[in-house]
């Protein structure tokens, strides 16, 4: 595969989505963040709905990139990480409008990938650029076919470095993928972008 392209000024947002083994891979991701992507960056992280999740306050104590649990009609801020809460479809719209629903499961999941990356895809079209992390099943697929299918690029991490390969390879499996990258150059490419945006 040709060497990464790197991530510019045409992209508009980040979308990650992970399952298991993703909260490791999300703390190794972010902790060595200065600053955030000149973008909005989207994550799902499959949760138990049962439990208040701590994965915002977890995350927040490793970077220096503001992260917050996603609030219904908010707008995304370039620079920071929003993260898909507990048993809510995490969606965004035009002007970066984000949309919390709970319409039914996806994958049997929600929050689900799938409906992320196709929220993503529909906004922002050639300019999305959407990760899938350490996961099992095969939430993302479908959402990665949506981004590629709308001109934006998809990026999994190679599942030989993924606890879990089950989302990433299913993704792969779809062969719309433009990288196939370890999570320390999945971290050095939007990392590079973040520096990037700063110096801007």
């Amino acid at each position: 595969m040709a060497e990464p392209r790197r991530i510019d000024e045409s992209c508009a947002v980040v979308a990650i989505a992970a399952s298991a083994g993703g909260v490791f891979a999300l703390l190794e991701l972010f902790g060595s963040f200065a600053v955030g992507p000149p973008v909005p960056t989207l994550v799902v992280q499959h949760l138990s709905p049962r439990h208040r999740t701590l994965l915002d306050t977890i995350l927040q104590r490793r970077t220096r990139v503001p992260i917050t649990l996603a609030r219904d009609g908010e707008r995304a801020g370039a620079g920071r990480v929003y993260l898909a809460p507990p048993d809510r479809h995490l969606l965004i719209g035009p002007e970066g409008t984000l949309t919390l629903s709970d319409t039914e499961r996806v994958n049997w999941v929600r929050p689900a990938a799938d409906r992320l990356f196709t929220s993503v895809a529909e906004t922002y079209g050639d300019r999305a650029w959407a990760f899938v992390l350490s996961g099992t099943g095969r939430d993302g697929a479908v959402g990665a076919r949506a981004v590629k299918a709308g001109g934006g690029t998809v990026v999994v991490q190679d599942p030989d470095s993924a606890d879990y390969p089950g989302m990433p390879r299913a993704t792969l499996e779809t062969s719309v993928v433009d990288h196939v990258l370890g999570l320390h150059d999945i971290e050095a490419m939007i990392r590079a972008f973040a520096r990037c945006g700063q110096q801007s």
